[in-house]
């Protein structure tokens, strides 16, 4: 039986649910679940998990992001990458210094209203499903953060972002308004994410590697890496056997949220102390 957390490399014009579908196959595990949607243009982290891990899927929600995307600026498309319809072509005439001050302004705290192909429900309705028949609704803008914003030119009228960034963030409209602050618009020609939380590419694999790999259990990253800016508190066996009966307990100690551990090393639980009291966020002993 699979548990943990796999790392993949999700291939170009793959959703994310495909991975899904395939990896339940794969492993033949039908508890699997995926760490956040990637849009099926994009390539890069996408983690997944399996089994009991999947208990941990809702603790990576909040995870930060890093994205190398492609802007091409001047190409304007319903889709706002180069995958829809185009708008318009325009001509561009923009300096480096421009794009940068251009950058400057999306960085922090900033409202970045979703697009209308995406996921999102109006209604009921997907948005995507109204965009495709021709329909366009009203979306309210979502606070998000751009924790840094960098480019570098490629070619032509294609400049190279290196994004960080909170979760909910869409890399497609971010290049769409970068566009249209430079007067010229804009679209998203390529995207990878290049990290997910504590997940960067380097941990990844792909779909092929983990179809050759008849060990491919052994590529599962144990559930306690999700957690591993938690500083980690070991139980005694009383203490334990409260935390497996799922009871709160005086502890005296120091305050805050820890990965918590048998006497024998098994991971148990994230867990909270406050106010000389040990209470469990949430179990994963049998992971």
């Amino acid at each position: 039986m699979a548990n943990g957390i796999l790392i993949v490399n999700k291939p170009q014009d793959w959703t994310s649910q495909d991975v899904v579908s395939k990896l339940r196959g794969v492993f033949h595990e039908k508890r699997v679940g995926h760490g956040g949607t990637l849009d099926p243009m994009a390539t890069g982290v996408l983690p997944v998990f399996f089994g009991r891990a999947t208990r941990a899927v809702e603790f990576f929600e909040h995870a930060d992001k890093k994205y190398v995307a492609t802007l091409r600026l001047g190409l304007i498309t319903d889709t706002q990458d180069t995958t829809g319809n185009v708008f318009e072509n325009r001509q561009v005439s923009v300096s480096e210094e421009e794009i940068k001050r251009a950058l400057e302004k999306f960085v922090g705290q900033i409202e970045q209203i979703p697009p209308m192909y995406s996921a999102i429900k109006i209604g009921g309705k997907k948005l995507y499903e109204l965009a495709r028949a021709g329909k366009e609704v009203e979306r309210k803008p979502r606070r998000i953060e751009i924790f840094s914003l960098k480019a570098e030119h490629l070619e032509g009228n294609d400049w190279r972002l290196f994004i960080h960034c909170s979760k909910g963030t869409y890399i497609r409209t971010l290049c769409h308004d970068i566009g249209i602050a430079l007067g010229c618009g804009g679209c998203m020609a390529s995207l990878v994410r290049t990290a997910a939380g504590v997940y960067d590419l380097d941990k990844s694999v792909t779909i092929e590697e983990l179809i050759a790999d008849e060990n491919r259990c052994e590529r599962l990253l144990p559930v306690d890496s999700l957690f591993e800016k938690y500083s980690a508190l070991s139980m005694t066996p009383a203490q334990e056997k409260c935390i497996r009966n799922g009871a709160s307990f005086t502890y005296r100690g120091r305050e805050g949220t820890f990965r918590i551990y048998s006497e024998n090393g098994e991971f148990l639980a994230l867990a909270q102390v406050k106010e000389g009291k040990f209470s469990t966020i949430k179990s994963f002993f049998g992971v």
